[in-house]
């Protein structure tokens, strides 16, 4: 290694210290006072670079990245205003556990408060919003300033991976000259004396702070003590909710079906849909709990809750009705998940683990029995009158989206939902299915901002075809990260359900209050979004019925590039149908036989 001035010999000892600690991609924003980080960059050929013109698209696209990864991702801007757009992925990356290690550069302590251009006080500037942030010193090459900066950039990504996984801050304070000029009374005399200095690292590759994080295995007497507590309970739920780990689905079938417990399952936990066993899993829980008879007749003794909050209003309803149950929340890390304050115990564990070693306590499985076979027939009920509503009605509802996705998506899929209506549509609408599905939601912080960019900057890393679901005001929020579609011949399909305006508004007591509603919540705009797709170079279909939309869905899919399919749609429309079909779900359920024989009334 060889460097030209101090700057570049501190900026190139950290990077090449964080590719030695795994960093594989990193998001660059143009900028001068950060050339030196985004020039080391660019030299390091085991670190992907990913190039972006707009500060708050490159933040969400290295969110999205670092989610379907699950490892530390690096976003690099200048200073100044610069790095304030970088909060809301932040924001977003703390609440969703994804881990951001995120490098602003700045003036050097001299020009701070002397009205010097870009340059504000960013000193700790995300607060609370990240785990650790620190200011880096200006740079030298001394032998202790090389072993420190190779040492935070070990400690910035075992903080930012450790559990609980989130952003961490570094704030590089660079002094002229910024382009790698070479500067002799910067070069040390010797090589050797180089190689003190830490600049070239450990020998053969290895980190220069090896960070080791010991798994967290449930404790052998207290899942047999667990064990025999739920034996005897009949009546228990288990809920996954959004993020719960890639080896969740295949334990938790498990454990369900030794407890006899039904498995009510959040798309966004990965336990919904895929190969693994399914035969516990209750998909339509959103539709059927929210009767209150229903949710009466389906009290439980005990829930067992994996991850954060489901997505469902419903479900959460449920969970708060039934406070008197015993709750039971696995959740790894720091992070409190409990708005609902209802939980009697937290284990802090890894939920897979701790699915296997309560299944291996518990041993044989509960004999098939009344309470599970209950839910089940709600399920059935619930699912055969949605599916009767759908292939009855041809106007442009927008939960059938996510009905006919279902059939249209690929192997291997990710599937990403918008905020507000999308994701709330695919918890009710997406039924469980055998294909691998991967579904994914900024549910962290639930914003509609950046959503273009980070389901583009997890498609980028994803094996399987992208297909995104959105509302028209959080695409219009983030048009400026097609540009990464663009740039970087990204395959995608978006779907743009455009209905003018905030749908979710629609459902709420708001809407009653005619004389405001329209101007301060429903905020329609008249904007349709071929323009967008044109001047992004990308495809673009205006689907009017079923039809349209198939064709357009399976045209993107067969093709390389990204399709912009636009759905129009009608708010006032779209309640109707909403309330429609759950009428159709509540007059199914109640011909349903319950736990003492007799229907619901």
């Amino acid at each position: 290694m060889s460097f030209e001035n101090k700057n570049y010999a501190f900026a190139g000892a950290f990077i090449d210290e964080l590719a030695r600690c795994g960093l594989r991609h990193v998001c660059i924003c143009p900028g001068s006072r950060s050339s030196p980080l985004a020039i080391s960059f660019a030299r390091n050929s085991h670190v992907r670079k990913w190039v972006h013109l707009d500060e708050r698209s490159a933040s969400f696209f290295a969110l999205g990245i670092a989610r379907y990864l699950r490892e530390p991702v690096a976003v690099v801007c200048s200073s100044g205003t610069a790095t304030a757009n970088f909060l809301p992925a932040i924001v977003e990356a703390r609440y969703s556990l994804a881990p951001l290690v995120v490098l602003t550069a700045d003036r050097p302590p001299e020009l701070q408060d002397w009205g010097a251009l870009q340059t504000i006080d960013q000193t700790r500037m995300y607060g609370s919003h990240v785990k650790w942030s620190v200011n880096m010193p200006p740079p030298e090459t001394s032998t202790s300033m090389m072993a420190f900066v190779r040492s935070m950039a070990g400690r910035a990504m075992a903080t930012a991976r450790e559990i609980a996984a989130g952003p961490v801050h570094l704030n590089f304070p660079f002094r002229e000259p910024l382009e790698p000029a070479t500067v002799a009374f910067d070069l040390p005399d010797k090589a050797a004396e180089l190689q003190h200095h830490g600049y070239c690292g450990r020998p053969g590759g290895s980190p220069f702070l090896d960070v080791t994080s010991a798994a967290t295995t449930p404790d052998h007497k207290a899942m047999q003590r667990l064990a025999s507590e739920l034996r005897p309970i009949e009546r228990g739920v288990i809920v996954c909710g959004p993020e719960t780990g890639e080896d969740l689905p295949r334990c938790v079938g498990d454990l369900a079906r030794r407890l006899g417990y039904p498995i009510l399952a959040d798309c966004l936990s990965q336990v919904r849909c895929g190969p693994h066993d399914r035969s516990m899993v209750i998909d339509r829980y959103d539709l059927f709990i929210r009767d209150g008879e229903v949710a009466r007749t389906l009290a439980p003794q005990v829930v067992i809750r994996f991850g954060a909050l489901p997505v469902s209003k419903p479900l959460v309803q449920y969970l708060e009705r039934h406070q008197a149950a015993r709750h039971i929340l696995v959740d790894e890390g720091t992070v409190w998940r409990d708005p609902l304050h209802v939980t009697g115990e937290l284990w802090r564990t890894d939920p897979a683990h701790l699915c296997t070693a309560l299944a291996g306590a518990l041993g044989k499985e509960r004999a098939s029995g009344g309470w599970h076979n209950l839910w089940k027939e709600f399920d059935k009920a619930a699912g055969q009158a949605i599916s009767a509503e759908m292939e009855h009605d041809a106007d442009l509802f927008e939960g059938r989206v996510f009905s006919e996705l279902s059939r249209l998506l690929p192997p291997d899929a990710l599937l990403f939902a918008g905020n507000s209506m999308p994701v709330r549509d695919m918890d009710s609408f997406f039924p469980s299915i055998g294909e691998a599905i991967r579904f994914m939601a900024n549910r962290g912080a639930s914003g509609i901002d950046g959503v273009v960019s980070t389901a583009l900057g997890a498609g980028a890393v994803s094996s399987g075809r992208l297909v995104l679901v959105l509302g028209d005001i959080s695409f219009y929020h983030d048009m400026n990260g097609l540009l990464a579609a663009k740039a970087f011949g990204l395959n995608a399909t978006i779907v743009v359900v455009n209905n003018n305006g905030g749908g979710i508004f629609s459902f709420l007591p708001q809407a009653a209050y005619e004389d405001v509603f329209e101007p301060y919540f429903g905020t329609p705009h008249g904007l349709t979004f071929r323009a967008a797709a044109e001047m992004y170079g990308l495809s673009y279909c205006l689907a009017g019925d079923w039809e349209a939309f198939k064709a357009g869905v399976e045209k993107s899919l067969r093709n390389t590039g990204t399709a912009i399919i636009e759905v129009p749609g009608d708010r006032k429309l779209n309640l109707k149908l909403h309330r429609k079909v759950q009428k159709a779900v509540s007059d199914s359920i109640r011909q349903v036989r319950t736990l003492d024989g007799s229907a619901l009334s």
